[in-house]
């Protein structure tokens, strides 16, 4: 991006915020107790309150006015400010010529001023400082008609020709009285720029909306006022005043106690407004996404930002905290109560930080565990950063329950810090596995079921935690305060947190045990047959020395093909349905055929599948390019659907499939 698309996008939300904290203020300033304040005044008689509702029409015109100006045009927002800088440049004008005026009929010298150093000194400062200001407005109007501006050098110049002070002060108010008709005319000139305005806005969005629809339009909308980064700007103004106005009426030193209750009293303050809660859950949105990427390049460095561009975005933690703010009212507490609700919705956003780092890292520290990557900085960053997610959670929990009362909000943010330390255990065990397998000469017997049996204990004592939570809010609901919001919470964390979860949990096991009964089904290949074979297994490219066969008469290794099952029930060959003997039609209890010692597995990619021939015969993967792995699984080999290496059907089949699948279809048709 260059400079100045930098610039313009940098004033696009600068100049934008100023409509947000105005229409704050509107929100806060209460037009009724203004006037019931007033009438109890000594102002009752004033003409302000005499027109009360011209007044509460104004404050709604004022909630137009900021719209307006929030939806202008980037151009036309800044021209607009343009002339409000220039407005206020020519009543600073005013102001300096009022002052010069003052200060001569106090002095009461009427003589020539180089004649006296004092009036000498006040006309200098006041001509260069009309001077300054003809010349910005000048610049900032673009035009070079100075004397446009110059009104207000009209005391000066009578002064310098000594006309008495009495006929100063008349000329004074007449620069003052053209200045003002120069403005007036300015106004009437441009009167029918809002109308025009408007009316090309009200065409272009009737364009787009019969063209691309409604939802086009707010999208365009939001990317073009960059509303996120408009509201974070916005609460960061607000939460800096804040914390400016506590130590500007302040001398001594805050204690660590207090600072803590300083940040989450400005916190509380800057969340009064409907606009100042947006703009602190856009804020904790970015800091989300600040913590998450931060996390990722400590894990990958820059191959992070190339290999995943699109970062998690953090709003999850933003929409967790609007949900949480609105459900409980926050808005309309008071500002300890507010503060107090704050720390515990501070609490379930961090616990969701912590699951969404989590997410990120457990990925990539079982993908490292995997490889052959000896770096031993790569593996500290992984090691550190899972022991903080261990360590940390459970400090929170801690001291959540310290310092605050059990109640249902609490529960779910100890239940969600329990299960990410209890995950991150098994993350760092099948990660210590992968390690005590990498520097074994053999691989582990029954990886796959070691990893399956931690991954499960892992899920049951997640889903027993979460039935506890469901349990716990359900005799809250019934014996303590009954809310709607609370009822559809505990439905969707019943439906999503335990009901689905048991569901898969099952549906794991089955596909499991049925596996498991599929591979004692088959028959166990002889030492004979593997040598008349001489070939690899298909799946995990090694040698096999065991080895099972399946109905259509293929060989692979017993664990390798259990994997396979556990994703689809067929041969990762030829596709065919893998039943047990007993199930193949015509067979009965009779053994499965075996298959011809004189010809191998599988044939030569050049080969044709010539009709009659069985759909086995497959380009051979003894020379396979993909060999070469020095006793050690490949990563389809160490697949398991309960972990984070589940196999994709799709993604692993064998390599020779897409030169004889379709004759291998039709033969078995």
């Amino acid at each position: 991006m260059a400079a100045k698309e930098k610039l313009e996008a940098v004033l696009n939300v600068a100049l934008r915020v100023p409509s947000i904290m105005l229409l704050d203020v509107l929100y806060r300033w209460d037009v009724s107790s203004f006037f019931q304040q007033i009438q109890r005044s000594s102002l009752h008689n004033n003409p302000l309150f005499q027109y009360k509702y011209l007044a509460l029409n104004m404050h709604y015109v004022g909630y137009i006015l900021s719209v307006v100006l929030l939806t202008l045009p980037r151009q036309h927002l800044v021209q607009l400010y343009l002339y409000f800088l220039t407005a206020l440049l020519l009543y600073a004008g005013h102001q300096i010529s009022r002052d010069y005026v003052r200060s001569e009929l106090e002095s009461g010298y009427e003589g020539p001023m180089y004649l006296e150093p004092l009036s000498m000194n006040r006309f200098m400062t006041a001509l260069v400082g009309q001077l300054v200001v003809c010349t910005l407005c000048s610049c900032v109007m673009k035009t070079k008609q100075i004397w446009l501006f110059s009104a207000h050098m009209l005391p000066l110049l009578a002064r310098l020709c000594l006309v008495p002070l009495e006929t100063i002060v008349i000329i004074n108010k007449f620069a003052m009285i053209f200045t003002g008709l120069e403005v007036l005319y300015f106004l009437a000139s441009n009167l029918l720029v809002p109308y025009n305005l408007a009316k090309s806005a009200y065409r272009e969005l009737v364009q787009v909306v019969e063209v691309y629809g409604l939802l086009a339009l707010g999208m365009s909308l939001w990317n073009q006022l960059v509303v996120p980064v408009l509201f974070m700007v916005f609460w960061l103004v607000l939460f800096a005043l804040q914390i400016y106005s506590y130590f500007s009426t302040r001398d001594q030193p805050a204690s660590r106690e207090r600072l803590l209750f300083l940040f989450l009293t400005s916190i509380a303050e800057c969340c009064s407004t409907p606009y100042s809660l947006l703009g602190l859950v856009f804020t904790v949105s970015f800091v989300a996404l600040g913590v998450l990427t931060l996390c990722k390049f400590y894990l990958q460095g820059y191959r992070a930002f190339m290999n995943d561009p699109a970062m998690n975005r953090g709003m999850t933690e933003g929409v967790t905290l609007l949900i949480l703010a609105v459900q409980t009212g926050l808005i309309e507490l008071q500002v300890v109560h507010r503060a107090f609700l704050l720390s515990i919705i501070l609490f379930i956003v961090v616990a969701s930080i912590l699951q969404s780092m989590l997410e990120i890292a457990d990925p990539i520290v079982l993908a490292l565990g995997a490889s052959r990557d000896k770096s031993l900085w790569k593996h500290f960053r992984a090691v550190s950063l899972c022991l903080f997610l261990l360590v940390f959670p459970a400090y929170m929990a801690y001291m959540i329950c310290q310092f605050f009362h059990m109640d249902f909000w609490l529960l779910i943010i100890i239940s969600s810090s329990i299960l990410t330390s209890l995950q991150v255990l098994g993350t760092l065990f099948i990660y210590v596995l992968f390690m005590v397998e990498e520097f074994r000469k053999e691989p582990v017997e029954n990886m796959d079921d070691v990893i399956y049996y931690v991954n499960g204990t892992y899920r049951l004592l997640e889903f027993l935690v979460a039935l506890c939570v469901v349990a716990y809010g359900v005799s809250e609901t019934i014996f303590g305060e009954w809310t709607v919001m609370g009822s559809v919470i505990i439905f969707i964390h019943s439906y999503y947190n335990v009901w689905l979860r048991a569901q898969l949990g099952w549906k794991s096991f089955l596909l499991r045990r049925d596996a498991v009964n599929k591979i004692k089904s088959l028959p166990v290949a002889t030492k004979e047959q593997l040598e008349q074979h001489n070939d690899i297994c298909a799946i995990c490219y090694q040698d096999m020395k065991t080895a099972v066969i399946t109905p259509c008469s293929h060989f692979f290794h017993a664990g390798c093909l259990k994997k396979w099952l556990y994703v689809q029930e067929t041969c990762p060959l030829c596709h065919c349905q893998l039943k047990s003997p007993s199930q193949l039609p015509g067979l009965g209890p009779e053994p499965v055929q075996q298959p011809n010692p004189s010809a191998e597995q599988n044939t030569r990619p050049g080969d044709a599948a010539e009709p009659g021939a069985e759909c086995d015969h497959r380009p051979s993967v003894k020379d396979s390019p993909s060999k070469g792995h020095d006793g050690h699984d490949s990563p389809e080999a160490s697949a398991h659907p309960g972990g984070s290496h589940s196999m994709d059907s799709d993604s692993d089949m064998s390599p020779c499939e897409a030169s004889q699948g379709a004759a291998c279809a039709a033969e078995l048709i």
